[in-house]
């Protein structure tokens, strides 16, 4: 997503040096990933992918041959990579990636924020900043040839993908602001909450982790997870929005149940997982029951977590398997809606 892209930027930016953006910016064919997948490397590594193997490689190297070429502002370059024997992979498509240094310069030319809805344009030559534009009207201020295609975008007249304009003179890729995602509120920085938020990144959740502590938060935060204290979560999962997904995973169960009722007294949540045994599944249902929740919403709170069938209790197995549950929930709940919307 292109908002995780700035965040991801800011923070490795922040962090010290400079680094190289790499973005899909055509992709015909079987492609390992689509238009608007990125990556960016830094002299640390990378984050992101474009897709992995060959191509890959190929697109790491050139992005550090451009990290360490001389400085000037905003160094782009467009290669074209077909997909064939040359790249030692079978797929038969074609890719076209876009490189563009960034360091603290241009980190300070970049506008901020970039809301959702808006476009973030890519010239496609060096030299010139990158634009965002958030409304039609402020697109009829770009350039010619990515004036057309923001404010068709902007307006709805065509989908919120990325585009490279087709002129080779003043040509620019743009890549739409997508929605941060489904709201996730994980409960917990424990050894399980901090493997599930590794799992999840990259996937389609806007996370907000929730402690009662700063300290038990892990220095490595993955970019866009915004970090909520509080001493009485149960507040927080009150006040969250309809349809919003939950994990309940604390270090005490007392502070589990306390979520759990709010959820359920409200009963607004989109998905509510509680971590635990069938007898820890057993007891909070008794004590809900007992304090009035009905059974409609008790039938929705999910207890284990994780899809079934795969052994193990260690924390990596936990988050493949609730990452893949909360993907499923999530593309599951997308469909019914947009049936409901095709009958309306």
């Amino acid at each position: 997503m292109t908002a995780v892209w700035l965040d991801t930027v800011r923070e490795r930016i922040g962090a010290g040096g400079g680094l190289v953006s790499v973005i899909v910016a055509t992709a015909e064919g079987s492609a390992p990933r689509e238009p608007g997948a990125w990556m960016l490397v830094d002299g640390d590594g990378q984050s992101g992918t474009i897709g992995g193997g060959r191509l890959e490689w190929e697109a790491t190297r050139r992005a550090r041959e451009i990290l360490a070429a001389p400085r000037a502002l905003w160094l782009r370059d467009l290669r074209d990579y077909p997909l064939g024997p040359d790249l030692e992979q079978c797929c038969g498509g074609f890719v076209r990636l876009l490189y563009e240094r960034i360091g603290a310069a241009e980190l300070a030319q970049i506008p901020a924020p970039a809301p959702a809805g808006s476009i973030v344009l890519h010239p496609v030559s060096s030299g010139s900043p990158v634009e965002i534009v958030a409304d039609r009207r402020a697109a009829k201020s770009l350039p010619f040839p990515a004036a057309k295609p923001a404010a068709e975008i902007l307006s709805g007249q065509a989908p919120r993908a990325t585009v490279l304009t087709p002129s080779e003179k003043d040509r620019w890729l743009l890549h739409p602001v997508k929605p941060a995602g489904k709201p996730l509120f994980l409960y917990g920085a424990g050894h399980v909450g901090r493997a599930i938020v590794r799992a999840l990144e990259g996937l389609p959740f806007a996370v907000t982790w929730v402690d009662t502590d700063d300290a038990r938060f892990p220095p490595d935060v993955p970019a866009g997870v915004r970090r909520l204290v509080s001493r009485e979560p149960a507040e927080i999962a009150a006040a969250a929005p309809d349809d919003a997904f939950h994990l309940v995973l604390t270090y005490s169960h007392a502070m589990d149940h306390d979520i759990c009722h709010a959820l359920l007294a409200e009963n607004r949540f989109g998905f509510a997982g509680l971590i635990g045994s069938e007898t820890k599944r057993a007891r909070f249902f008794k004590r809900f029951r007992d304090a009035g929740i009905a059974e409609p919403a008790l039938a929705r709170l999910t207890c284990p977590i994780g899809i079934s069938g795969i052994p193990g209790k260690d924390p990596a197995t936990i988050a493949v398997t609730v990452a893949a549950q909360l993907l499923h929930r999530l593309v599951s709940a997308d469909a019914v809606s947009g049936a409901d919307e095709r009958r309306a």
